[in-house]
């Protein structure tokens, strides 16, 4: 449980850590290459220990030092992953296309991960059968092999019916060892995904159109040995500069892409914050004098990111007016609404559709994480809550967040890990300084 004494402004530098999201499918597309891959920059989570339980039962050695992961694939033991790892993280199914272009066959059952909707795998399905693939889905569990005797995958032209992240990733990485051209249409523009393609073209690769909305890649027989660092997590970026526009705070964050995070400062000024770039991988959030509504759509990149939805809820639950949050992209992502309101706030919903009408004041309430990014908003709104705020069901945060709480005590937070059943202490937060006017 995370106990969170609010109202404490906070100052001074965070670091940010690799993107989670890049780290889980870059350790899936390791699985292309024979060779040693060195993976840098890769974070501290829950989720990148699971995906390396997949991997190893796979037959991969992994060593990790530091931020750095040494993969070599070299020898892949079975093409089965197993369903007890597989079922608690959904980028598992990531390595679908890594085996099945390396082996010829893949057995992969059906992935599990956050319960914020239904995100079916069957784009993932369809590319693979144009690509030559036999793909049939019994039991919970994918089996996918070549058909016709062929030792290789074959180019194709696929068109995505929606610009789906996982399916644009799984077949981009199948495509670099198929035998001639696919070109992969209505792709996913987000950063993870270009990413990912800059580390198969680091392994010898030819991709070209990553971050724009066709990909063509030119399949080669093998891939090659590479040393790679992974770009910054947008979303804790995000997410921290949140953190200073709800306590009125001013705080900096390196390393960044700005170009990452154009929808979200845009609508952190349309609140009234400003964020200044102090260098070119910094960047500054100053707050408003005050910060009033606006309006918010979760879009595919380069649109406002669903992965944001919930850190910006918690922040217009206290500026002025009412502001509207439509959820696109996932249907079931509102379920930190009922929290949220245990602490004060007004929030109303319809559908995937919220309406938040600005207070003046949060209080601190027990409340618990219904997932990832729900467990960051509860987080950011106990900073900024009058008194104190529990928050269970803590594997959520621990999924997708290196040692959220650590920095932000470096940023002057008041918050300890604590046991469930203990009771609040003011002796717990020492020195406690004068609280946010």
């Amino acid at each position: 449980m995370l106990r969170i004494w609010g109202r404490q402004p906070l100052r001074g530098q965070v670091k940010i850590s690799g993107a989670k999201n890049s780290a889980l499918v870059i350790m899936a597309g390791a699985l292309l290459c024979a060779d040693d891959c060195h993976i840098r920059n890769v974070p501290s989570l829950v989720d990148v220990s699971r995906m390396g339980e997949i991997l190893s039962a796979l037959g991969v050695k992994l060593q990790r030092q530091g931020d750095t992961l040494e993969i070599n694939a070299s020898h892949i033991g079975q093409s089965k992953a197993p369903y007890e790892l597989v079922s608690q993280l959904r980028a598992s199914f990531f390595i679908i296309g890594p085996l099945l272009a390396r082996l010829g066959m893949a057995r992969v059952p059906l992935p599990g991960g956050c319960a914020i909707g239904a995100r079916p795998v069957d784009l993932h399905v369809r590319g693979l059968q144009a690509m030559g693939a036999d793909v049939q889905i019994e039991h919970g569990t994918v089996h996918a092999y070549l058909k016709g005797g062929k030792k290789r995958l074959q180019g194709a032209r696929i068109y995505l019916d929606c610009p789906s992240v996982g399916a644009t990733e799984t077949l981009m990485m199948a495509a670099t060892l198929a035998e001639g051209e696919t070109i992969i249409e209505n792709a996913a523009q987000e950063p993870e995904v270009v990413d990912l393609a800059n580390f198969c073209r680091a392994m010898g690769a030819r991709i070209r159109g990553a971050g724009t909305n066709t990909i063509v890649i030119s399949g080669v027989p093998r891939l090659h040995s590479t040393d790679y660092s992974i770009i910054p997590d947008r979303i804790e970026a995000g997410t921290f500069l949140v953190a200073g526009a709800i306590t009125r705070s001013e705080i900096s964050l390196a390393p960044v892409v700005p170009d990452h995070l154009t929808a979200v400062i845009a609508k952190l000024r349309s609140i009234g914050a400003d964020v200044v770039a102090d260098a070119p991988n910094r960047l500054r959030l100053i707050p408003g004098q005050r910060h009033v509504a606006t309006d918010i759509k979760t879009m595919p990149f380069p649109g406002f990111p669903t992965d944001m939805q919930a850190q910006f809820m918690a922040l217009l639950t206290l500026s002025e007016g009412n502001s509207v949050i439509s959820e696109t992209v996932f249907e079931n992502r509102l379920r930190h609404v009922a929290e949220l309101n245990r602490m004060g706030a007004d929030i109303t919903v319809k559908n995937n559709i919220a309406i938040v009408r600005g207070v003046p004041m949060l209080s601190g309430a027990p409340v618990v994480a219904t997932d990832l990014r729900a467990s960051a908003a509860l987080v950011l709104a106990g900073l900024a809550a009058d008194g104190v705020t529990t928050i269970q069901s803590l594997q959520h945060l621990d999924r997708g967040y290196e040692n959220l709480e650590g920095k932000l005590q470096g940023l002057g937070a008041k918050l300890c890990r604590v046991e469930a059943d203990t009771e609040p202490n003011p002796v717990d937060a020492p020195n406690l300084p004068t609280v946010l006017s």
